[in-house]
């Protein structure tokens, strides 16, 4: 005869007390509370399907009422009864909430979250869009898990067959980047995007145009100060060559980064490419010119502001006035100004190549590997710009092109 069990009530789940090795206290019809030996309290449902003797976790109390534990018990015990295991339909539901959760265009979304702080608002609208346009409806609602390297390159085919192979190139980066995530947070196995190498179209990379010859400097200098466009204008095309920002960063120039007293243009780690703040020192040149524009544009926020003082610079400003002066595409570029430096300050005033990469805000490491702050060699780097504007007007002038000593701090 089998043993009589007497079902639990809430008075006793209550005041299960552990006792040194894990307890199980039986309500009947193949339910139990597990106590284990640290006090925890276990709804468990016991069973047999095809011959075999299974348990089915109901969760903790008192999250789960004794009341709640025998309604998921009976529900179970339904299942049992149309021939179907309980434990295979927790393990389908438990799959099909991973699969909804563990998309790609849900970790994709994570992974942009993450790390948008670090981007400029332009890069990480830029992003987002290309995800929505180009990989959501394709691969958004498939488990970033199961996807393979031929179903990615799919979604970058009809890129290519759009001729944009530029665009499925980056997209293949940033795609790589979310899958590299998707394995460091262990939703995925491996990144499929590295065994595409080799399989897209390549993109024949294009040089942005520069003039390095001093001689043909002179004579961009020339032109630049007999321009007659905007002032405005005038005076970023004349500030570019002293400096050598990039041109995003020349744009947003504000005068609050300004300091005068200092000769110093302090630009925010939030502007740069790297992310890391950056520290321009102004030749006596560079001074003169913000002295000037600051009483045209001073009483705004940019420096070279565009049409309205609300908006910086259009970023076709430069070029526009290149064209205008007679400089083609394949001749002079915005950037050309950050070539023409780094190439004449090495090969003809023979400065420390260390020296003009820090300038450029480029990743520059002592020889212990250790990253340069912004104020390192500050005084070199000061010498140097100087010394950059003063050969500078000399070109200008149309003086003779001769090496200038090297300068080594």
């Amino acid at each position: 005869m089998p043993k009589r069990i007497i079902p639990l009530t809430d008075i006793k789940v209550l005041k299960a007390k552990p006792q040194g090795k894990p307890v199980s206290l039986f309500d009947g019809g193949g339910l139990y509370l597990l106590v284990t030996s640290t006090g925890g309290k276990l709804w468990r449902f016991k069973y047999r399907f095809d011959k075999q003797e299974k348990k089915l976790a109901l969760g903790s109390y008192p999250e789960i009422s004794l009341l709640d534990a025998r309604k998921r018990r009976e529900d179970a015990r339904k299942l049992l009864a149309n021939g179907i295991d309980p434990g295979a339909v927790r393990k389908a539901q438990k799959q099909a909430n991973i699969q909804e959760t563990e998309t790609f265009e849900v970790i994709a979304r994570e992974w942009h979250n993450k790390f948008m702080t670090t981007w400029k608002k332009s890069h990480y609208e830029r992003v987002l869009s290309r995800l929505e346009r180009d990989v959501f409806p394709h691969l958004g609602k498939r488990p970033i898990a199961e996807i393979k390297a031929p179903e990615l390159l799919g979604v970058l085919r009809r890129l290519e067959s759009r001729g944009i192979m530029h665009t499925a190139h980056i997209i293949r980066g940033i795609s790589g980047q979310i899958f590299r995530y998707a394995v460091a947070s262990g939703r995925a196995d491996r990144d499929p995007s590295a065994d595409l190498r080799g399989a897209l179209t390549p993109v024949k990379t294009i040089n942005r145009a520069a003039i390095t010859d001093p001689v043909k400097a002179g004579e961009l200098l020339r032109a630049i100060d007999s321009y007659r466009g905007s002032f405005v204008v005038q005076s970023a095309l004349k500030f570019a060559p002293l400096t050598f920002v990039r041109p995003g960063e020349l744009r947003h120039a504000e005068w609050s980064e300004i300091d005068f007293e200092k000769a110093e243009w302090n630009i925010p780690a939030e502007k740069m490419k790297m992310k890391v703040p950056h520290l321009v020192p102004l030749s006596k040149q560079a001074i003169e010119i913000l002295t000037e524009l600051k009483k045209l544009t001073g009483k705004g926020r940019y420096v070279f502001p565009g049409r309205t003082s609300a908006r910086p610079m259009s970023d076709n400003a430069i070029l526009a006035a290149l064209r205008n002066m007679g400089f083609e595409k394949t001749e002079m570029s915005g950037h050309g100004f950050r070539a023409m430096a780094r190439t004449i300050l090495d090969e003809v005033l023979q400065v420390r190549p260390d020296l003009i990469e820090h300038q450029l805000a480029h990743a520059v490491r002592d020889p212990l590997g250790r990253a340069y702050n912004r104020t390192q060699h500050l005084n070199e780097r000061r010498r140097m710009m100087q010394t950059w504007a003063d050969y500078l007007a000399g070109l200008k002038a149309g003086a003779k092109v001769i090496p200038f000593k090297k300068i080594n701090g």
